[in-house]
């Protein structure tokens, strides 16, 4: 296999074979480290840093020079040029022009694709906002296979901040990719975001258990459930039956505790009020619970409250083994991605490829609606716009290639107006049946009615309702 010239923006940029293959490689890395020294010589890492980092910057900066190169870093934002308004595609040219490959952790969600797009050379994405980490994904997953030796079937809890914690998002994915169970027991008001959620059983299958059914069946559980993903492959017999299968799930062991602490730093104004609720620590009396008499107890670390110090001495506990395997882990990536290791990838039955979206092409009014997404941020330049994919038509769905945050506009119209009449030029409300039936070439959207006619469209019959006659019963009175 070859990583060569590739970036990892997001987990989703491996395969699962990819994974393994790299898992492969890790473990020859940490067998044998001094025989590693050569490996990436004359080869330079930037180390671009600008939120506060311990374990990741250094881990990549100590597996760089195990790997015999050397290291080129910035750490302030303040002190570089982007402070003085430089875009980060300028920044990426330059920098990229100086090293061989950049590591970039930055506040603004998808600032990692930015850099890849425009650096020319291999970029690793160390965490951008609250939107992904995947090389702490992938240290995660070792780990759990280290101890239980695969990951299909484990039933893996996620604790904690799971609404800004970005390593608690890429982890659902990869865990959902592999074929576990995933508990989710969020801190009040902390729940996963929905657009999270959508993707993960849009795209990885199985199902989402809530609501109601969580807590009638839930009620003797340690763990304070708010959801379970349960993988698509259960047996046949219990998808037939989920009432049955739910009761199985909350009746098995958990494998392993992801405990993440609260983003403080990522919270809207008064939001930290959601916390002042009392919430489970993760501490020697919860652990003695007979679901957790085999848990792995892991966290990407660094801790506040929620994990207490008492629990360093068990031997469940692996948040210091996880933070260790982060060496030989991006040892192996980075030599992966530089091309100076090779190796075998087996096809294991990943999940189906990502589905195809369709862009959206006529962004002519339409923002993302992620305050902190890096095509809001970098408004003022004028090189970066922001993109889109087509998810849904029904409700119509757009996603952000950026941030992967999604956008419902409510009003929709088509660039191929009948007949090309400017009588016929007309919008419609996003919820009739036009936003089913336009061409994805075609469609035009808009956040308001005020924006459409400032373009120029004026409000058809269906502009405030859903339609409820079909293309075939108005006579194609529209070309779509």
């Amino acid at each position: 296999m070859s990583l060569a010239g590739r970036s990892l923006v997001t987990i989703e940029d491996l395969s699962n074979g990819e994974i393994e293959a790299l898992f492969s490689l890790t473990d020859e890395m940490a067998e044998s480290r001094e025989k590693q020294a050569g490996v990436c010589q004359n080869k330079i890492m930037a180390s671009l840093f600008f939120e506060p980092s311990t374990r990741t910057r250094l881990s990549f900066e100590a597996a760089m020079h195990r790997l015999g190169g050397n290291v080129i870093s910035a750490i302030n934002i303040g002190a570089t040029s982007l402070a003085k308004g430089e875009s980060l595609a300028d920044m990426a040219k330059v920098v990229g022009s100086y090293a061989d490959i950049i590591v970039i952790r930055h506040p603004w969600e998808g600032a990692a694709k930015v850099v890849a797009d425009y650096a020319g050379v291999p970029v690793i994405n160390a965490g951008d906002g609250g939107h992904q980490h995947p090389t702490q994904t992938l240290l995660d997953l070792y780990t759990i296979y280290e101890a239980k030796g695969s990951i299909r079937g484990q039933r893996i809890a996620l604790w904690g901040d799971l609404k800004y914690g970005r390593t608690v998002h890429s982890l659902i994915f990869a865990l959902a990719k592999f074929g576990a169970n995933i508990l989710l027991c969020p801190s009040p008001g902390l729940q996963v975001p929905e657009y999270v959620l959508k993707k993960l059983t849009a795209e990885y299958g199985g199902e989402i258990e809530s609501g109601k059914a969580i807590e009638d069946k839930g009620k003797g559980s340690p763990l304070p459930l708010d959801a379970i993903y349960m993988t698509p492959s259960r047996p046949h017999q219990l998808a037939m039956m989920p009432d049955i299968s739910l009761e199985v799930e909350l009746e098995k062991e958990v494998d392993a505790l992801y405990v993440t602490r609260p983003q403080k730093e990522r919270f809207a104004p008064g939001e930290d009020r959601a916390m002042e609720k009392k919430f489970p620590v993760v501490d020697k009396k919860l652990l003695e619970g007979k679901a957790f008499k085999r848990t792995l107890v892991m966290h990407p670390l660094p801790r506040v409250d929620e994990l207490a110090y008492e629990v360093d001495a068990d031997p469940r506990s692996m948040y210091f083994k996880q933070a260790a395997w982060g060496v030989p882990v991006r040892m192996a990536l980075i030599a992966l991605l530089l091309g100076a290791k090779k190796t075998d990838t087996k096809d294991n039955g990943s999940p189906k490829a990502k589905p195809d979206y369709p862009p959206y092409t006529h962004n002519l009014t339409l923002a993302c609606s992620n305050s902190a997404c890096v095509s809001i941020q970098e408004t003022e330049i004028k090189y970066l716009k922001p993109e889109f994919k087509i998810i849904d038509r029904k409700p119509l769905t757009l996603r952000c290639v950026y941030c992967e945050h999604e956008v419902q506009p409510p009003y929709i119209a088509s660039s191929q107006w009948h007949q090309g009449m400017l009588e016929n030029r007309k919008y419609h409300s996003a919820d009739s049946h036009w936003a089913r039936t336009i061409k994805p070439e075609n469609l035009i959207v808009f956040p308001s009615a005020s924006k459409a006619e400032d373009s120029g469209f004026k409000p058809s019959q269906y502009a405030t309702s859903p339609a409820r006659k079909t293309v075939e019963e108005r006579g194609g009175e529209e070309g779509v």
